[in-house]
């Protein structure tokens, strides 16, 4: 019995010119894509549908809204009944800030912590209405930035080398050739150190962040496990380019959409939206909430990256099995002696 097998033939390499070429025409077209993922929402950094609380008397609240709403698009108005419950709402992440009209004149509560940017920017539109009717502006910021990081930086800093370790953690799975359980293990593990080893930074040695330290160390390693195992996930279906897609999309769209330095309301759309779909963006909202706010407003970024790390996982899972049942389907069957008994 004769058996006969095909062998493929081996991909020819493009020639030196096709490569030139590509190498001329790619690159631009990467920079290109990199200067308009970074460049253009920083350019069009802008308050747009931007929560604001208002409270105090119905009539000069009324008043208050109508100035507001002059700057067609720049803020969503909630009207809270008196101060007690503006600052609930600021403290609740349903607000970013609140103006409150007393006797004394108007006063502007603000959240440091949940944007300075934000925060100095209600600071001067408020106070510049103020000025115009002759009026002094008071300010209270009701959740402040910590004093180890009043502007921001350290924990917007924290966005880029998370998303480093998730790629590096899904390449390193794969190039190593884990599959299965064992890379699905493996991320989980190296996420865990992560985070551990990042609130240990942020929290214990830098204080820039000051909230429950657990939380934090699980903040960080859900993101940087929802990172890798998207990596993972698309090389395990796609092979190794699954790498550079998962990674251009986090480094590209996810960073630079993620409103980390101002927030998501202060890009242009569908940037902020997007953003908050992506785990850097997901990541930094959650990793705001549990530090400075007890957790309010968690569960939006705990599920946007519970659902990235659950579907990384399995792309994970799926794709081994899929290689498995290739090769078992490629392997030839075992010959069967026939025997003749005479």
């Amino acid at each position: 019995m004769s058996t006969a097998s095909a062998t493929q033939p081996e991909p020819r390499p493009l020639p030196h010119g096709r490569r030139l070429a590509a190498v001329i025409v790619l690159v631009p077209l990467l920079a290109a894509l990199a200067l308009w993922a970074f460049a253009w929402p920083a350019a069009r950094t802008a308050p747009r549908d931007l929560p604001l609380g208002v409270a105090g008397p119905d009539r000069a609240v009324a008043q208050v809204e109508q100035r507001l709403e002059q700057r067609e698009g720049a803020f969503e108005i909630h009207r809270y009944a008196d101060e007690a419950a503006a600052r609930e709402a600021i403290e609740d992440r349903t607000v970013y800030g609140a103006v409150v009209v007393t006797a004394q004149g108007p006063e502007l509560l603000t959240a440091s912590a949940a944007s300075p940017v934000v925060a100095q920017l209600l600071q001067q539109a408020v106070a510049q209405q103020a000025a115009a009717e002759g009026t002094q502006l008071r300010t209270v910021d009701v959740v402040p930035a910590p004093e180890a990081d009043p502007r921001g930086a350290a924990l917007n800093a924290s966005v880029l080398p998370l998303a480093l370790a998730g790629i590096a953690a899904g390449a390193v799975v794969t190039l190593l050739g884990l599959r299965g359980l064992r890379a699905a293990t493996a991320l989980v593990g190296a996420a865990a150190l992560v985070g551990v080893v990042a609130a240990a930074i942020a929290h214990s040695w830098l204080g820039v962040l000051t909230g429950d330290w657990w939380a934090e160390a699980g903040t960080f390693g859900l993101t940087t496990l929802a990172i890798g195992a998207a990596v993972a996930g698309l090389a395990a279906l796609l092979g190794t380019a699954g790498i550079g897609l998962a990674a251009a999309t986090v480094m590209l769209i996810g960073n630079p959409f993620s409103g980390a330095p101002s927030a998501p309301q202060m890009l242009p759309e569908p940037a902020g939206t997007i953003g908050q779909w992506l785990p850097p963006g997901a990541g930094t909202t959650l990793l705001r909430s549990v530090s400075y706010f007890d957790g309010a407003a968690a569960t939006g970024p705990v599920l946007t990256l519970a659902w990235w790390a659950a579907l990384g996982l399995g792309a994970v899972l799926l794709g081994s099995a899929l290689a498995k049942r290739s090769r078992n389907d490629a392997e030839p069957a075992p010959e069967r002696e026939l025997t003749a008994v005479g």
